[in-house]
């Protein structure tokens, strides 16, 4: 969440666009989308929740401090997803008020919380907009957390890393035949024609390969973790050649979640820091990333 200034208050004038029913099957079929809401002083914003009939748990140490089958979903331009609770499924007794303030113009002024479970005590861990601006979602009996500075979150009993899942996002895995080449300072690393191409809505197609099938010889471990709320845990390689050796270029996932079950063991090199990837011999065009600057 980023402080913005607020706008005037004649800018709070929002715009709502209908969709037309009989293009639904065009996009995401989903009710909420009918009505489109955008404010006027930054066209083409929008900002709505879903119900998740998920049940949702939120750990800080050994207690659970929020744990609901009511949460909101709220869907924001520019943010990723973010999980509301609502008051009434919350440990109150573990807030504790905090002189932290931000303010947001498409939402108002949230009050921050942090939490104190009487063994484990986190500043500033939640916040809540106790009067949000005209137009915003009722969100006013809800409250959110800060992700990382909880212990852990939990979908049903599986947990879950990073942010809330997206509803909106698909990931397929689809075993290929196609060749697969790999190319990194002028060598070949890898050629497969036994990968797993994993497509993840918003981001670009990523080609899962068995190790066996790249230059094994030239992988170290890393300690490196990174974690994905849609296929969980990854570890890391680095990959050295007779000119550079490259940290954390390769991930895979040894226990994926079971929507990505087809990538486990499989290994991936990042496009984005490699000379080129050939799929039948067609090189793949390189797409901007977080990975591109080197944040993985």
């Amino acid at each position: 969440m980023v402080a913005r200034k607020s706008p005037a208050a004649n800018d709070e004038k929002r715009t709502t666009t209908i969709r037309k029913p009989h293009l639904r099957g065009r996009g995401p079929h989903f009710p909420v989308l009918d009505n489109i809401v955008q404010y006027e002083f930054e066209p083409g914003y929008v900002a709505f929740t879903m119900p998740s009939p998920k049940r949702l748990r939120v750990q800080v140490g050994p207690m659970i401090v929020a744990d609901t089958t009511k949460a909101l979903v709220f869907q924001e331009s520019d943010h990723l997803p973010v999980y509301y609770f609502p008051m009434s499924d919350v440990r109150e007794e573990f807030l504790l008020p905090s002189r932290t303030t931000t303010e947001d113009p498409f939402k108002g002024v949230a009050t921050h919380y942090s939490l104190n479970t009487g063994i484990t005590l986190v500043e500033d861990g939640a916040w809540r907009y106790l009067d949000p601006v005209k137009g915003c979602p009722p969100i006013a009996d809800y409250i959110s957390f800060y992700w990382p500075k909880m212990t852990h979150w939990f979908e049903e009993d599986e947990e879950i890393f990073v942010h809330a899942r997206d509803p909106f996002r698909r990931v397929d895995c689809l075993p290929s035949s196609r060749r697969v080449q790999v190319i990194l300072d002028g060598e070949q690393v890898a050629d497969s024609r036994r990968g797993v191409f994993l497509f993840e809505t918003g981001h670009p197609v990523r080609h899962y390969l068995p190790i066996s099938d790249t230059r094994l010889d030239m992988f170290s471990p890393s300690r490196y973790i990174s974690r994905c709320p849609y296929k969980g845990m990854s570890n890391y390689y680095h990959v050295t050649t007779p000119k550079k050796r490259h940290e954390n270029l390769v991930w895979y996932y040894p226990e994926p979640v079971h929507e990505a079950e087809r990538i486990k063991g499989l290994v991936c090199f990042h496009h984005e820091l490699v000379d080129k990837i050939l799929v039948d011999g067609v090189e793949i065009p390189k797409e901007a990333t977080a990975a591109s600057d080197g944040y993985f």
